[in-house]
């Protein structure tokens, strides 16, 4: 364990096959869509006096970030010119996954053009994953390694479409979330991230890397950041087997043997949804992979009130639908209405769960197999009342323009459930005068 305190006893078990420890004494801050959270993110960039990390999957052309501040490289190279150490790990899809080409910043050309032109002094290098397969992390590191460190892990992508108010809900937009972290677990989040950098998988080609000192590795953290705060989290990962080599063991940790891979993202999610007594709420982009399904259903049939809010246009499997004769299961979307009156389908790229108002995740992670068992993922998966509690009041308020402050995580779930299929209901009669946004993707005539 990372310090002297005794975890055997949490209601939620850890994932023990893990490069990362449990570790006490962190803070954590929901950022709930993407002005918000993009808004937070470039004000850490804009005081950061050190350094500025990221890993990035997607990054669009047409990307702007909230308040005029410009594109992406505009903020970053906004930083660089201050000084400050900006490092950036772009995944470079392979021929597998060449379609997903269009909105990446996968090392083109014209990419290299846009870095001369801006005199760009960030350090860049690319990543390939496993072939067939992403590398699907989100991360910023602000400052790593000093006192004033802060981090942020989510499924955003850097994608118009995604940075979008809270409540401005149209057509084609996405819904999505960033926690923010300080504390012991952030060292994690920074070893993940030199791990990856230093075997950066294109870092010896010249097309492979941009920016005086790109070609340098970086060392291994040595210190553990001092408390912040009372909750506890597991920084936990898919890697997929050989992908790296280097089982440096993080501060406090132990060696892990990361050449055969890493499945802790997967071992959580059974894990939590096993320990369940009360309520699973869930956000993802896709619950498609069978043992998590049966997961679920086990639950179910232990009385545990399950809410999976997935996206509305999206193809539902059909194990996840049969779900839907418990009673105590909800499976939802979001529709937000626009200045016609006409309710806009919203796509769901969130990837968290909340347990029994006690546990969550939140991270890059969705419950498909590939992100289960071949993408490189990040969440932080955390063991705190008051941030899962605030989680779950907030997203819920948005969904159902509702205040769940006095009902416990259970009634709260009861609630959406009787909202959803009231507005399933109304739109099933063409009425778009719902309460919030939220509504079951079942008829009627097929749900509990």
């Amino acid at each position: 364990m990372a310090d002297d305190l005794d975890f055997t006893s949490l209601a939620i078990p850890h994932a023990p096959n893990a490069s990362y420890p449990l570790r006490s004494g962190n803070v954590l801050r929901p950022l709930i869509d993407g002005e918000p959270a993009f808004r937070r993110i470039c004000e850490a960039i804009e005081t950061a006096k050190q350094s500025v990390w990221a890993t990035i999957t997607f990054m669009w052309a047409t990307c702007q970030m909230p308040d005029g501040r410009g594109s992406p490289l505009d903020v970053l190279n906004r930083a660089a010119a201050r000084g400050v150490d900006v490092r950036l790990i772009f995944w470079c899809p392979d021929p597998e996954t060449e379609s997903l080409k269009t909105n990446a910043f996968w090392g083109a050309p014209h990419h290299f053009d846009q870095l001369r032109e801006s005199a760009s002094s960030i350090r860049i290098r690319w990543d390939r994953a496993q072939p067939g397969y992403c590398q699907h992390q989100k991360s910023w590191l602000m400052d790593a390694g000093t006192e004033a460190e802060t981090m942020f892990l989510g499924g955003l992508n850097l994608n118009p479409h995604s940075v979008v108010a809270p409540g401005h809900r149209g057509a084609g937009q996405n819904h999505d979330l960033y926690i923010e972290l300080a504390g012991p677990s952030a060292v994690d989040v920074q070893h993940n991230f030199v791990q990856r950098w230093n075997e950066a998988s294109e870092r010896h080609l010249t097309d492979g890397r941009w920016g005086a000192g790109s070609e340098a590795d970086l060392p291994f953290p040595t210190r553990v950041p001092d408390r912040k705060g009372n909750a506890i989290v597991q920084i936990q990962r898919t890697i997929h087997r050989g992908r790296y080599a280097n089982g440096h063991a993080t501060p406090q940790g132990v060696v892990f043997q990361i050449a055969a891979g890493e499945r802790s993202n997967f071992d959580q999610y059974c894990s939590a949804i096993g320990a369940a007594r009360r309520s699973i709420y869930i956000e993802n982009q896709y619950i498609a992979v069978p043992e998590i399904i049966d997961c679920l259903r086990q639950a179910l049939l232990r009385g545990v009130e399950i809410v999976a809010v997935v996206p509305a246009e999206g193809k539902i499997p059909e194990e996840l639908a049969l779900l839907a004769a418990f009673d105590n299961f909800t499976l939802s979307g979001i529709a937000g209405l626009d200045d016609e009156g006409k309710r806009n389908p919203v796509w769901i790229h969130a990837k968290l769960m909340l347990v029994d108002g006690e546990w969550g995740t939140v991270g890059s992670c969705n419950l498909h197999h590939y992100s289960l068992f071949g993408n490189c993922e990040m969440n932080a998966a955390f063991w705190d009342q008051a941030t899962a509690r605030a989680l779950l009041s907030e997203l819920l308020y948005e969904h159902l323009d509702r205040d769940i402050s006095g009902l416990n995580d259970h009634m709260a779930l009861q609630l959406f459930g009787q909202i959803a299929r009231n507005n399933r209901r109304l739109f099933e009669n063409g009425d778009s005068r719902w309460q919030g946004l939220a509504f079951s993707l079942l008829p009627l005539s097929q749900s509990a």
